[in-house]
């Protein structure tokens, strides 16, 4: 869905580490590792985290792209070395062995392992799950970081805050004093992620008593984005509508089971008369006196914060498996177990992020051009309307 940056990510979760390639940046703008590391390290954080997490101290080499810490308008490629690879040199390794490694053959429920083995053939569940990891979303938060400092460059800021663990809810009203760079700094200083103390509180006694109880727990969070122009994405075909591009770019991260932008499913609940944004003009501009649509209208940017509010279901890997069949003898077992995370939507809550990052950026380069940094700030001051 994205139409001007291209981007890919290669890698298994136990192999030597993470590949990513991002095309379509425009040259000329400052990026250095330091950034992207900073970015990378709110994704490891977050109450409810696993042992991977005190293993890895992710670190973005640039390798390609970027020469005197400005983009070139090439691809650029990054690399993310896997600290735990120096464990896993006979399980992960690309050449064959002799040693016999223990095969994976208990599938977990709500993971790819069994879906994944009947499509490609595989006799191995590890085979599916080193690439089905959420591992692989660290260079997403990698390459996204790159995305954001662009938009960042020509005032467009992306944040977000965790709302609801298990059935915690912080009902803490979205402070519109605070940029949403302000937000994030704001709750990244909270364990969960969240703006109300009391909730803070409950949501870290939940991760504790279900981590206790060999568990997993999901939630609710919110990503908000603003200073974006009128027109962003369009109308005028199924795929070029904002709202579709983001929605396919949020779905693409395997736990993130709903989506809504504005007041979304609430909205079924109200008359037209009590959600449509009505309309006004101060003198110099057209503004909103509430924003219930979130920032889209007709598949478009409206000029409004896009707020989006995005479901995680519980991690699929639990300290006390559920119940499985085991693919190669077929005998009823408990499913298969490996380091996992107790609850990972702090983290999820980056990681979306850095999906928008991916598609308002994209967005900005389809609708305003411009093969440099330079030249894509001339045509957004001679043209973009706010």
């Amino acid at each position: 869905m994205l139409k001007q940056l291209k981007f890919l990510t290669a890698g298994e979760s136990h192999g030597q580490g993470l590949l990513g390639i991002l095309d379509g940046l425009p040259a000329g703008l400052d990026v250095s590792e330091n950034y992207i590391d900073s970015h990378l390290l709110r994704r490891q954080m977050g109450h409810g985290r696993g042992g991977r997490m005190k293993i890895e101290k992710d670190h973005a080499d640039i390798y390609c792209g970027v020469r005197h810490g400005k983009t070139l308008g090439s691809p650029v490629g990054l690399i993310v070395k896997n600290k735990d690879w120096e464990n896993w040199t006979k399980k992960m390794s690309v050449a064959p062995i002799e040693e016999e490694i223990r095969k994976v053959t208990l599938p977990r429920p709500g993971h790819a392992d069994l879906a994944g083995i009947q499509k490609y053939g595989f006799d191995d569940i590890r085979n599916v799950l080193e690439r089905s990891s959420a591992r692989e979303t660290t260079m997403r938060v990698a390459l996204g970081s790159l995305c954001r400092k662009l938009l960042e460059d020509i005032d467009i800021q992306i944040g977000s805050r965790v709302v609801q663990i298990h059935n915690i809810k912080d009902e803490s009203s979205f402070p519109i004093d605070l940029s949403p760079n302000e937000l994030s700094q704001t709750v990244d200083l909270s364990p969960v992620r969240c703006l109300g103390k009391k909730s803070e509180t409950k949501m870290i006694e939940t991760i504790d008593i279900a981590k206790k109880a060999g568990d997993s727990v999901g939630g609710i969070f919110e990503v908000i984005a603003s200073g974006l122009p009128y027109g962003l994405g369009s109308y005028t075909q199924w795929d070029r509508k904002l709202q579709a591009r983001i929605t396919a770019m949020m779905m693409s991260v395997n736990a993130f089971k709903g989506i809504e932008i504005g007041e979304g499913f609430s909205e079924t609940e109200k008359f037209g008369s009590e959600i449509h944004d009505e309309i006004g003009h101060d003198g110099k501009k057209f503004t909103r006196y509430t924003n219930n649509a979130g920032g889209i209208e007709g598949g478009m940017s409206n000029a409004q914060p896009l707020l989006i509010r995005l479901a995680m279901k519980p991690i699929p890997t639990l300290i006390k498996p559920l119940r499985s069949v085991d693919i190669s003898s077929i005998e009823s077992k408990e499913a298969h177990k490996e380091r996992t995370d107790s609850c990972a939507v702090p983290a999820a809550s980056i990681i979306a992020e850095s999906m928008l990052c991916f598609v308002i950026a994209d967005a900005i380069l389809e609708k305003f051009g411009g093969d440099s940094m330079s030249q894509l700030k001339a045509h957004m001051k001679s043209t973009a309307k706010y």
